[in-house]
């Protein structure tokens, strides 16, 4: 137990023979129960879990093994599932691969268990050395994906959002809809939008970014972009609906929409200004101004919204 509390670590893994005797034996003595999620590993990695099973101990480690690849979502949706069912106070993320220090746990466990904060998440980029330690294309990758995460959570707080050590406490196990956790690459992101609609709060903490431990990353960065682009818009607007249509109301939405309208109507405008540039060689005093307007009031309408956005989610960004 840690400070009174009951803690189970979920261990998404796949193909992770090489690693997972890593995560085992650096665990820290005060987690309870180690769930370990096998999402139909080729190798063997259920295997190699079992070994360790007869030296830690009995019901510590607790293996679930899927007969189908569900993906990364569908392995933590498992693990939460198991936490949820056996009183687990706080639910840790820890990947297969070892790559998330042990010794960071306790400080994601701190705000959780204290009450602070319904969910931690570890932040890679906070500490001064993440440029040199992380590969550049994953860095810039997450800089830019935190970006988006921003606009279509409502964390505006939140960055690297596409880390997966996590804590999250016994409220939003029962609470959340873990049974449909996204099951592809962009969970981390879908997650924060969840959370957001339930009115979770969320802090971030610093943790130490472990590279060249053996891990090798699944992710193919040309094939999921632009389906993560896809998603995020497609997140966005799940939470403007289920947020501050259906749950509550803000008249946020408006500003929003306002911004959208303005900026379609500013396209072809734009587009005209151009053509008489170059059919004429002069633009009309009255179209550039008409056109300059609709810019400007799109984007005025667009900073309110995100504006009333982040004063009305103040209250989810508990300080440290």
């Amino acid at each position: 137990m840690y400070k009174g509390k009951k803690i189970g670590v979920v261990v998404p893994c796949y193909n992770e023979e090489t690693q997972i005797g890593i995560v085992i034996g650096t665990m820290p003595d005060f987690v309870d129960h180690i769930v370990i999620v096998d999402d139909n590993s080729k190798d063997k990695t259920s295997e190699i879990v079992e070994s360790y099973k007869a030296k830690q101990p009995e019901g510590r480690i607790q293996l679930i093994r899927h007969s189908e690849n569900r993906g990364v979502g569908g392995a933590i949706s498992s693990g939460y599932i198991w936490c949820r069912d056996n009183g687990i106070d706080a639910a840790a993320v820890m990947a297969g691969d070892a790559q998330m220090d042990p010794a960071d746990l306790p400080e994601l466990l701190d705000p959780v268990v204290e009450g602070r904060a319904d969910y931690s998440k570890g932040n890679r980029l906070i500490t001064g050395d993440a440029w040199n330690r992380i590969p550049k294309v994953r860095y810039f990758g997450n800089t830019s994906l935190t970006l988006m995460t921003k606009v279509a959570s409502g964390y505006w707080h939140v960055t690297d959002s596409q880390t997966g050590y996590t804590v999250l406490n016994r409220r939003g196990l029962k609470m959340l809809p873990i049974e449909n956790i996204y099951r592809s690459y962009g969970m981390p992101n879908d997650f924060l939008v969840t959370l957001n609609i339930y009115d979770m709060r969320v802090v971030d903490i610093p943790i130490n970014p472990l590279y060249g431990v053996g891990e090798k990353s699944k992710m193919v960065i040309s094939k999921t972009v632009f389906s993560l682009f896809a998603l995020m818009t497609k997140l966005f607007l799940k939470r403007m609906f289920w947020k501050y249509i259906v749950r509550d109301f803000h008249p946020l939405i408006f500003f929003y929409i306002m911004s959208f309208v303005l900026g379609l109507l500013a396209v072809p405008q734009l587009l005209r200004l151009f053509l008489l540039w170059l059919c004429f060689g002069h633009i009309p005093i009255i179209s550039a101004f008409a056109a300059g307007g609709t810019v400007v009031m799109a984007i005025q309408f667009l900073l309110f919204a995100m504006w009333f956005d982040m004063d009305y989610n103040r209250e989810l960004n508990p300080r440290r």
